[in-house]
């Protein structure tokens, strides 16, 4: 029995479509689900949501949010979800590259150092999903 999986951002529904299974950056490590999983709520950290459905694997850039898990679906509320087929790789990289400098630019206050050092892993991580789609030159697919 396949498994709805919807992945939702305040701006979109990015995902809908049913998988085979799901690993997830769960806050305290990572996260699979398959069919039949018992009922959860977790949070969400940073990090690559990979989805299988068949013999393809497509991923996503998951920042914070949470999980629920029901018999019949997996809802993912995530703060950002980017598909690695729509990550800009040059844009990307620009956008560490601008986290970094901010983060050498010297003296920076409590909550100013802490925005910068969030950008900065937000690039790192949409940077890493999409090099790796990217090298695995896996096929568009859509949900």
């Amino acid at each position: 029995m396949p498994l709805l999986l919807e992945i939702v951002t305040p701006e979109k529904l990015a995902y809908r479509d049913t998988v085979d299974g799901v690993v997830l950056p769960g806050s305290e490590g990572e996260l699979g689900v398959l069919p039949h999983h018992a009922p959860l709520v977790s949070m969400l950290g940073l990090g690559e949501l990979r989805i299988r459905k068949g013999t393809e694997v497509e991923s996503f850039a998951i920042v914070g949010g949470f999980l629920q898990v029901r018999p019949d679906k997996v809802v993912v509320m995530a703060e950002m979800a980017d598909m690695a087929a729509e990550i800009d790789l040059e844009k990307a990289a620009e956008a560490r590259r601008e986290a970094e400098k901010a983060l050498e630019g010297g003296f920076h206050e409590g909550a100013d150092l802490a925005a910068a050092r969030g950008a900065l892993q937000v690039a790192l991580l949409r940077q890493r999903v999409a090099e790796r789609r990217h090298r695995e030159g896996r096929p568009r697919s859509h949900g």
